[in-house]
């Protein structure tokens, strides 16, 4: 079984290689992901179909990790999110976007039971509001 600290790298490598799959092989059946703003997505099945969303609205995401603290079962990363919001599939340079990022993984059993996300949602809001399509 993965130690957290590998279920939680593994689970950011599945993230930015967009592999839907895969990240929903990692959740815990009743998975919690709990965004920017403290709204909550349960189940796997549920994060299965939001990844995939995602993607489709940012089709370059990448988490970049400086720094993994862990204790028991909890990993905090910390480091930077960026990407391009795309509205129309395509890539637009003036819609990319980064910031600061810390990450929150309780796993158990080599699983992630949650996932949380602190970042500034300000950046990629600034490029939806005023997108190249």
């Amino acid at each position: 079984m993965l130690s957290a600290t590998e279920t939680a790298q593994r689970f950011v490598a599945h993230i930015n290689s967009h592999d839907v799959d895969a990240i929903a092989a990692l959740l815990a059946p009743d998975h919690c992901f709990i965004d920017s703003l403290g709204g909550e997505a349960r189940g796997r099945e549920t994060l299965r179909n939001g990844w995939r969303q995602y993607f489709r609205m940012v089709p370059d995401y990448r988490i970049y990790v400086d720094r993994v603290l862990v204790d028991g079962p909890h990993v905090v990363l910390l480091g930077v999110a960026r990407g391009t919001y795309s509205a129309d599939g395509a890539l637009h340079a003036e819609n990319a976007w980064s910031t600061p990022v810390a990450l929150r993984a309780l796993t158990h059993d080599g699983l992630i039971a949650e996932w949380q996300v602190y970042a500034d949602n300000e950046p990629i809001r600034r490029r939806m509001a005023g997108a190249s399509a």
